[in-house]
């Protein structure tokens, strides 16, 4: 689905640009309402003076600042939304989405909703004919990730001409705990997002269908030492096809 050419409404999202020193940008998220103000460094702008508008127009705040307003792509939806624990940055999501080769209509089981990042991704990879799992053991994550998602579909279904899917389940419960969840369903891929992952292994494998693949994120090497030997030990059916660790560096090209 494309944005429509229409004008900002009450109730998207937008999205600020605001041009700093050194040529660094502000980016700042709002929702918009009649009443309320976006606040930047540059000064003060009302909502009102944004509905209406067409993205991709420069505005002046109070104190004379330009401001580049536009709706805001996924990635920097999932940048800038209210977070609790660390979420998976895009970069990493991208290329794990390409490792499971996810398509349309896919079911993925996902542990450690977080703040949502993932679930919102897996979400939109699987389409409306997919279905996405999310379990997570923290009740303040599980509501976190369900806040920021149902926020993201309420602008979206404003601003653009499509609904976005409604196929992600969020599940408070520990995955450890789920065999018999599990027995009933079968999965096209697993990302696991957790302390320990390997303690959920046992659980999921079984239900991962023959030449589906499970991608892991883990924060140091010594994690994933961990999970290599609980796989060999317990003579889990995985293989390990690969370890990455994806960069991204930002460039900044100046005229002479």
């Amino acid at each position: 689905a494309g944005a429509r050419p229409g004008p900002f409404r009450a109730g998207e999202l937008a999205l600020a640009e605001v041009r700093r020193k050194h040529n660094t940008t502000l980016k700042l998220l709002c929702r918009l309402a009649a009443g309320s103000v976006l606040a930047s460094p540059g000064g003060l702008l009302p909502h009102r003076d944004i509905i209406g508008q067409l993205p991709g127009q420069v505005l002046r705040t109070s104190a004379g600042a330009r401001l580049l307003l536009r709706r805001p792509s996924l990635e920097e939806y999932v940048l800038l939304m209210p977070r609790g624990p660390t979420i998976a940055y895009p970069k990493d999501i991208s290329a794990m989405l390409m490792m499971m080769d996810i398509h349309p209509g896919d079911t993925v089981l996902e542990t450690g909703s977080g703040s949502g990042a993932m679930s919102l991704f897996l979400s939109r990879a699987v389409g409306p004919k997919g279905r996405v799992l999310s379990y997570e053991i923290r009740d303040d994550h599980h509501n976190l990730a369900k806040k920021n998602y149902r926020h993201w579909r309420a602008a979206w279904e404003i601003g653009h001409m499509e609904e976005w899917p409604d196929n992600v389940d969020f599940v408070l419960q520990d995955i450890s705990t789920a065999t018999a969840d599990m027995k009933s369903i079968t999965l096209d891929a697993i990302v696991l997002d957790m302390l320990k992952p390997q303690s959920a292994l046992p659980v999921v494998h079984p239900s991962l269908k023959q030449g589906g693949v499970c991608a892991v994120y883990l924060a140091n090497i010594t994690q994933v030492i961990d999970l290599l030997d609980r796989i060999r030990t317990c003579k889990l059916p995985f293989l390990c096809e690969r370890i990455i660790e994806v960069t991204h560096r930002n460039w900044l090209v100046l005229p002479a």
